[in-house]
């Protein structure tokens, strides 16, 4: 999980400033702003001792939409600018968060050693990911789950899948998931 990181850290003032220059921050997501939800992530993505990169990638774990969030996408035409801000390894998790296929994801959570190829949902392209940005991707996408699921009751949307993703994971995102 320690991986390239920008030449000095952004502060979370200069990253929350940046969602609230894009007009995205009081969009509409499971009955918060997406603002309040991004923090929410990185809030918790922070108590799962998550890394520096990891945190970022949570704080814009959803930046270019996701296949369940259309409410808000950044261009990709910025994706420079955004890999510029939150570092190479956190825009690369925010962006396989983003574009991935789910069930290309969940199809290869009991393979215990990569390469993991993830299906783009738009492209229908591969992009593969090493064993630790597969699970720094899994506990992104776990993260992001229970942060809103009490908020949008959606307890039965593949549930099998977020159980295997904790028990995989084990420690804080296993004990999360069953609180």
């Amino acid at each position: 999980m320690n991986q390239t990181t920008t030449q000095s850290e952004p502060s979370f003032k200069e990253l929350t400033n940046y969602i609230i220059a894009l007009g995205a921050a009081d969009i509409s997501h499971t009955d918060k702003t997406y603002l309040a939800h991004a923090i929410g992530v990185y809030n918790d993505m922070k108590a799962w001792n998550g890394s520096p990169e990891l945190c970022r990638a949570a704080l814009f774990h959803s930046i270019y939409g996701t296949q369940g969030f259309q409410s808000f996408t950044l261009p990709l035409e910025r994706q420079a600018e955004l890999r510029a801000l939150i570092g190479d390894y956190a825009e690369k998790i925010a962006f396989a968060n983003c574009f991935m296929d789910r069930a290309s994801l969940d199809a290869q959570i009991e393979k215990l050693e990569g390469p993991y190829p993830i299906v783009h949902r738009i492209t229908r392209e591969e992009f593969v990911l090493s064993k630790a940005e597969y699970e720094d991707l899994l506990r992104l996408h776990l993260c992001d789950w229970l942060e809103q699921v009490p908020r949008a009751q959606l307890w039965d949307y593949r549930r099998s899948a977020y159980r295997q993703m904790a028990e995989r994971l084990g420690g804080i995102a296993l004990t999360s998931y069953d609180r």
